[in-house]
């Protein structure tokens, strides 16, 4: 089986993140026996753990992420209100300070990329936000997964929260995808593949995936550049600094509040630049990629780094890039920001 042969079966029509109907309402077994009878089938064609190549790694990365971006739109409808956090609020608890927020749904989630990921892909280490793993670089594949980036906004009802699935070589992320639940849009990415997009939904899809490039805009003070801010007080009102440093030499600034969001809107050109500090593997492992193939210059932190490192995440647009860069470094944010 061939890479364009795998990428149709793993899923190339399920463009927006949703999976079809399953007849009982059991979507979890479903989609598992699903996954199971088409990894029997990939095998039967020759298509292994050691013989996949970064196009094939991306299609499992897709077809993941959309079964868990399904969950997670089901799951907000049954654990929150339409908006706001009113019928939510036991499904929440905290993790590194009291404004960092899990959900059930976040905990839900990456149980069940981590059994769709161990039925594909068995033998390969799994690196996630919610249940771990260890951040020290395996030889072979590892799967780095966030299985709700932008937990604040999917508990608050602003449609601005992704599941992101990478697939990482040797530390080196070589295919991902990254899908916009609320939008039902999937950003995806292969090493010298390209970046691409495709929205929609499985009954009324939305055109063929288009081929990402990043804008082509050649002044950074028209730059319209995306950041974020970290949970740890302090280090946000280091951020705040820079970011008012950085205001006045740029077009605007904008604070999403998922940082795999904001790389694949450097990717569509949505944005022309991103910049924050301490992000963790799973934020940039997908988006990062999808930024690089897109043409964006991307300058990650290494791949064992952990949040409180406070490295930058930095990607911008290739014809500002100089620039932004000098700018960054004038106003120290090319450095780190640990906790």
């Amino acid at each position: 089986m061939d890479s364009l042969s795998c990428e149709r079966e793993l899923g190339a029509n399920r463009c927006a993140g949703v999976t079809p109907a399953t007849p009982d309402g059991s979507d979890t077994a479903f989609l598992i026996a699903q996954t199971k009878a088409l990894t029997a089938r990939r095998r039967l064609h020759g298509v292994t753990s050691s013989s996949a190549s970064a196009a094939e790694l991306a299609a499992v990365a897709r077809s993941v992420a959309e079964t868990a971006a399904h969950h997670v739109r089901t799951r907000r409808a049954e654990l929150f209100a339409p908006t706001g956090t009113r019928a939510g609020e036991m499904a929440v608890s905290t993790k590194s300070t009291p404004t960092d927020p899990v959900t059930l749904a976040d905990t839900e989630t990456e149980t069940l990329i981590r059994q769709l990921l161990r039925t594909q892909r068995p033998g390969e280490k799994i690196l996630g936000e919610e249940e771990g793993g260890s951040v020290d670089v395996p030889n072979g594949v590892r799967w780095v997964v966030d299985p709700i980036d932008g937990t604040v906004n999917f508990m608050y009802g602003i449609p601005a929260y992704a599941v992101s699935v990478a697939a990482q070589i040797n530390g080196r992320s070589v295919a991902g995808a990254v899908v916009d639940v609320a939008r039902r849009v999937t950003y995806w990415a292969w090493t010298d593949g390209g970046a691409y997009a495709c929205a929609g939904t499985a009954q009324e899809p939305v055109g063929e995936p288009v081929r990402l490039r990043a804008n082509s805009i050649d002044d950074v003070g028209f730059a319209l550049v995306a950041t974020g801010f970290a949970y740890n007080s302090q280090r946000r009102a280091q951020q705040g600094v820079l970011m008012a440093q950085l205001l006045p030499r740029v077009r605007d600034l904008r604070r999403i509040g998922a940082g795999a969001l904001d790389l694949c809107m450097v990717a569509s050109g949505a944005v022309d630049a991103h910049i924050e500090h301490g992000l963790s593997p799973w934020d940039w492992a997908a988006g990062g990629l999808v930024a690089a193939e897109a043409g964006a210059r991307v300058v990650l932190p290494p791949a064992d780094s952990r949040s409180s490192d406070g490295d930058a995440t930095i990607a911008a647009a290739p014809g500002i890039a100089d620039d932004f860069f000098a700018v960054l470094d004038e106003i120290g944010a090319t450095a780190p920001l640990p906790d």
